[in-house]
Formats: structure tokens, sequence, C-alpha cells
């Protein structure tokens, strides 16, 4: 009895702890779910939230960005600009990738744009975890540096421009973070042909014989895809990365534009929110830069425009004209045909991946951020061997510009000596480069020793983020300027191998996010800088700034892949300027009409019929748009039909429509007018139209300003429908 009462007792005992057992792992489990509910994220899910928002600054005087023109002066809108974000969480982490139709990003844009956001949200956005991408557009307002090689060729930190940008990057992130949702994320790639051409292919062929076998071209064809649903597996959102500048639209371009790659997220936006003007509707689409530095979307290749003959193909001259004539060109008729068709391209072969896009992006995010001063990085390469990088710097080539928009002087690209003219001009304006300096850059013939020169502020930046984020399998690398072609296939393949040392990322897509976080210039290999072309003469940190980027990048990726990244900043942060900022732009002048006028009346009318194809021309009494103000999610023009079942009239366009153009001519004495034009699409339905322009002028009531609204409207036309156009 009493051995059979022991057994009992020790059957009861394993009884109650296997009960036991069993009820806390079932607790456990049930408190994880829980949380993961409340997350609103399951083992197969993340929470993902998307928007967009309008960034377009003033459309009129400001310098456009990216060809540093001087003539280049907006004077009307093209398209709208807009910044597009994506937020996503794994209930863990939370990443943010922004995509914004501008130039670049630059670093203090992205200062601002962490202030606004730490304001709004607290520590949830931060420099590790928010990346910011330009499209690079150079048709977007200039004005947001804090450097003075930048303000030199924008007219300065311009408040006015850079606001639009930064409350515009903030809405967009704001409206992803209140419609974060479950679900779920896709991945696709493939490869896109005839939208891209090596605008330095001399340069490309001076990497290693056997590397450049490797590949089948010498710029990267792939495309990436994300496609984002919700549970149910409706898309909200989509962003692509492709490597082609966005160039379409040229140096002689003085409308705001979007140019190829707001183009294309324009048309994939349209078919996916179907009845919306463009910038509304929940679906975004948003196409990112990459690796474009030598990679031109000017597909007929240049040529002498006088001549017609072909260019130097080691210098892009020509006899007689220089660099100037040697322009590339195409695929379009002109620069409006060829964004159309270029930006199209990648609009389809995106769509298509994102149809097909089968394969799930699983697994938790990261995100890596270092401050890194890029003037003085050491990287041991071999056993015996380090190199440096270099206070910054700019070559002659770089005053050559390239094929996509030359430089208006005698200098040609691939420049390895200096010349003793500009040189000496030079030397008495600006100061002679150290010897250490011209030594650190050899072989690059030192035009601006920009590293040396530091009023009224430092002309370069010295402190550069370096940034890596994970989704799952897909690694973004947010590159601080403009990667050639083969700079970035290293990169790429440097940061995979790290990430998948550890065993615990595989079958890992690394793609990189180009122009993100603070600009920098170019960033070739070593062996593209020796050739010293507009790319390796404008590599600022030296021969060894490809070798530097790949060693942080590398520190980064085996952080992340050792789950081993620093909970706090790391390096020296950058500076915040608040004094010695110069605006080189002038107020806008009082607004004036001619007698016998108001603003608003019209000064050429539309016809009374037209027919689907053809184009609307009206022409307005005017004000200066920059006194307009702040005119987000406003617009300048509206085409309106009218609808007889309401008696009402109807938007169809505004000037954030590729259909419209909004021109603006500031003629003499304070007067100026406005040009619409309207391109009359195919499926335009028959019926009654009328178009608006809408503006602000300035007058003076004794000593203070009065901004004063307007409006003007056409006469009633009518769009008929023909046989001629189907």
């Amino acid at each position: 009895m009493a051995n059979r009462k022991s057994t009992c007792c020790g059957v009861s005992v394993l009884a109650v702890l296997f009960i036991a057992m069993t009820t806390l792992c079932v607790v456990l489990l049930t408190l994880l779910v829980t949380q993961k509910t409340q997350a609103g994220v399951t083992p197969h899910s993340y929470l993902i939230g998307v928007g967009r928002a309008d960034c377009t600054g003033p459309p009129a005087e400001v310098p456009l960005m990216g060809y540093a023109n001087p003539q280049q002066l907006a004077a009307g809108i093209h398209t709208r600009l807009y910044s597009r974000a994506f937020i996503i969480d794994d209930g863990r982490r939370r990443v943010v990738f922004v995509t914004v139709d501008v130039g670049m990003i630059s670093q203090r844009l992205r200062l601002e744009v962490l202030q606004a956001l730490k304001l709004k949200f607290g520590d949830v956005y931060r420099q590790d975890n928010v990346v910011l991408s330009g499209t690079h557009t150079h048709s977007g307002p200039g004005g947001f540096f804090q450097y003075t090689l930048f303000m030199i060729s924008s007219k300065g930190y311009i408040r006015s421009s850079i606001l639009p940008l930064v409350n515009g990057i903030v809405k967009s992130i704001d409206i992803a973070h209140r419609y974060m949702k479950p679900g779920r994320i896709y991945r696709s790639r493939g490869q896109l042909e005839d939208s891209s051409l090596n605008r330095s292919p001399h340069s490309y062929m001076n990497n290693p014989e056997d590397e450049r076998h490797r590949y089948t071209s010498n710029t990267d064809k792939q495309v990436m895809v994300l496609k984002f649903t919700d549970l149910d597996g409706d898309g909200i959102g989509m962003l692509s990365w492709f490597s082609v500048h966005a160039v379409s639209m040229n140096y002689t371009n003085r409308m705001v534009s979007s140019d190829n790659m707001g183009y294309a997220s324009y048309l994939l936006e349209q078919d996916k929110n179907p009845g919306d003007l463009p910038g509304q509707g929940g679906f975004v689409a948003g196409f990112s830069s990459s690796n474009l530095g030598d990679v031109s979307p000017n597909t007929r290749g240049p040529h002498c425009v006088n001549t017609g003959q072909s260019c130097d193909y080691l210098n892009s001259s020509c006899p007689v004209g220089g660099t100037k004539m040697c322009q590339a060109f195409g695929p379009g008729n002109d620069m409006f045909d060829s964004t159309r068709i270029i930006g199209h391209n990648i609009y389809r072969k995106a769509k298509e991946l994102y149809k097909n896009a089968v394969e799930e992006v699983t697994g938790f995010l990261h995100s890596a951020h270092e401050w890194v001063n890029m003037t003085n990085v050491t990287v041991q390469i071999n056993s015996t061997h380090t190199v440096s990088t270099c206070k910054p710097a700019l070559g002659h080539s770089f005053a050559a510009g390239t094929t996509d928009g030359g430089g208006d002087l005698n200098f040609t690209q691939g420049a390895v000596e200096g010349d003793p003219f500009w040189d000496g001009i030079r030397d008495a304006i600006v100061g002679e480069p150290s010897n250490q300096t011209k030594e650190c850059h050899h072989p690059k013939p030192i035009l601006f020793s920009t590293g040396e020169m530091n009023w009224p502020l430092p002309w370069h930046p010295q402190i550069v983020d370096v940034q890596i984020i994970t989704i799952g399998s897909v690694a973004v690398v947010a590159v601080p300027g403009e990667m050639t072609t083969m700079a970035g296939r290293r990169l790429r393949d440097a940061v995979k191998q790290e990430l998948q040392s550890e065993g615990t990322f595989e079958d890992t897509e690394v793609v990189i996010a180009g122009l993100s976080n603070v600009y920098t210039h170019y960033i070739t290999t070593y062996e593209e800088y020796q050739v010293q072309r507009y790319e390796g003469a404008s590599t600022i940190y030296g021969p060894h700034t490809l070798s530097a980027y790949v060693h942080k990048f590398r520190g980064l990726a085996r952080a992340i892949a050792q789950d081993k990244v620093p909970k706090e900043p790391v390096g020296p942060q950058p500076p915040f300027f608040t004094k010695n900022l110069f605006n080189l732009l002038h107020q806008a002048s009082v607004d004036k009409t001619s007698v016998n006028s108001s603003f608003g009346d019209v000064l050429q009318q539309v016809h009374p019929v037209y027919r689907q194809g053809d184009v609307v021309s009206i022409t307005f009494v005017a004000g200066n748009p920059r006194h307009s103000g702040d005119i987000r999610d406003k617009t300048f023009v509206t085409v309106e039909i009218y609808d007889n079942r309401t008696d009402s009239w109807e938007v169809v366009h505004t000037d954030a429509s590729w259909e419209t153009r909004f021109h603006w001519l500031k003629g003499s004495n304070g007067q100026s007018n406005t040009t619409v034009e309207w391109f009359i699409p195919p499926s335009a339905p028959g019926g009654y139209y009328r178009i608006k322009h809408f503006g602000h002028f300035k007058r003076m009531k004794g000593l203070r300003p009065v901004i004063t609204p307007y409006e003007g409207t056409s006469d009633v036309f009518r769009v008929s429908t023909s046989f001629y156009y189907q």
C-alpha cells in the first residue's frame, strides 16, 4: 500500500507539473500572439503605410537644381513634384523609405526633415530608420543647401524653396503613419532595355576586363519592384528602383517637372487610382534612383549639334564649339517626347513586374546608420598597404559638364593636366590647392579645392550619412551621391557578401538608393577615376572614395548580420548652420498691368472648336507665381468639362496633369502673362470645356505690400469627336 501510495503521488506530481508547464506555454504563446495581434502583425505580414504629398516649390525666378545653368530659372509648371513615403513595421522595428521628386537630398533638407519629425512623432522616426532619396530630376527648384558651392549655383539658401520640400516630405510620412494597416510585401525584378545609355563608356572600359566580362551591359538594366498589398491582396503601393538620370528634360527647360521618373509614377498612380486627379487616390507608386552616375536616358547618344557628326570618343567635344556642341538626345523628337517615352518604358516594366510579383518578402526589419568624416577615412587594401580619402576637391573636367548638359567654357572631359589660364584665375580668386590635396587627388588636376575653402561657409560637406535598411531579404543601401554603374555593382556585391556571411540572410536582394540623405557629387571606381571624365572629376573625396564607402557599408552590413547595431548615434554629427546662410534671390517685384486691363483678363482667347489631339492655348494677364506663396495642394490651372446633368463644371485636369503646361512669361515694367496649354488626349470625351487660371498679384498700399488673389476664365469651347483621331 505504501509503495502504491508513493507511486500514485509521484504520478500526481508529474501530472501537475505537466499541466502547469502546458498552461505556462499556452499563456506565453497567447501573450506572444496577443502582442503581435495588438501590433497588427502576424508572422507573415507587416504593418504597412503609404503616403504621397505635394512638395512643389516656387515655379518662378528660382534656379532649377541640376544643370548648374544660371540662366535656367523656373518659369512655369510641366508637372508637379511629390514626396512618396513607405513605412514598414514588423512589430519590433520600423523603417521608412521616401522617394522625392527633387534633384537630390541635401544635408540641410534631411536635417530639417528630421527636426520636424522629432517635433511631431518624438523618437519614432530618426536618422537611423528614415531614408530620404531624390529621383534626381534636374527640373525642381533649388535653394535647399547649406554649403557654399551649392548655394552659389542656386542663388543661396531660399526658405520659400526648402519649406515646401520639408513640409511635403513630413506630410507624406504623416499620411503613411496614420493609415498603416496589416499587409504583405512581394518582390520582383526584371530587365529594361532601350531606356539607358552609358555616357562615359571610355571610363567604364578602364575597369578590369575580367570584371567587365561578368556583365552583359555597361549600364544596369535591372528594375527592382516591391509590391505592397493589404491582407486581402489588394494593392496599396509599389516601390521601384532603376538606374537612369532624370534628365530627359534638358538644360533649356524652364518649367518645374518631375521628368521621366515622375511620369512613371504619374502613369501607374493614374492606373491604380481611376477617376482621381493627379496627386490624389490611395495607391502610391514610388520610382527611386539607383546607381545612375554614368547613365543617361538620351538613348540616341551624343552628336555635334552644329555638324551632325559624332563627338570625340575620349573627351566628348566637337571640332567647332567644343563640349557645348556635343549633346545627347533621344529617343523622342524633343525633350517632352523623350520624357514621355522613357517614363512610359519604366512604368510599363514596373507594372509588369508588379502584376507578376509572387515572391513574398518575410523576415525582420533592420536599420543601421553612421555619420562618417569622409575627408580622412583609411582603408586597408591588403596586408601591407592602406589608402585614404581626401579633403573635397573638384577637377577641371567638372567644368566641362556632360553630354546631357555641357559647360559653357573651354573645358573638356578627360583632362588629367591643369590649364595655366584657369589655374591662374583660380589662384587669384580662391587660392591655390595645397600640395597635400594635390597629391591626394592625383591624377585629378584640381579646379576648386573646396575642402580648403570655408568662406562664408564650408564649400562641401565633410560629415556624410552612410545607412542601410533591410526589409526581410531586401537590403536598401542609401548612397549619398551618384554612383557609377560599376561602382554600384561592387558595393552591392560587398554588402550582399557581408549580410550572408552569418547565415541569417538568404537570397538577399541588395538595391542602391542613390542621391540619399546628403549630396556629395559622384562616386566612381578607382579605375574610372584615372580617366578623369566628368564623373571622376566630380568624385570629391579622391580616388579611393569608393573603397571608403565599401568599407563603411560593409561594417553596417556586418552589424546587421550579427544583430549588433549600436543603439546610440555613431560618428561626428553634421553641422546645422544658422549664420552666414545667404540669399541672392531678389524679392519679387510689384505686379502691374497695362492700361485698361486687369489680372486674369484674357489676352489670347481659345478657338470655338477643337478635336482630340489638338492643343488648346490661352494667355492671361498674370501676377508673379511667387506671390502665391505655398502652392502645395493648389493649382494655377484647371481644365473643366460641363456636366449638363448637374448643370456644373467638373475639373478634369490641373497643373499636375501631364496634359497641361503652365508657362509664365515675365515682361517689362512689372507686367507678366501666363500661357496655359492643354494637349487634348485621344480619350477626352466630347463636350463643352473651359480653362481657368488662378494666381495672386502684389500691390503696395503705402509702404505695405498687399497680396490679392485673382482668376481668369476662357470662353467655353467644344471638343468634338472625329474619325480622324481614333
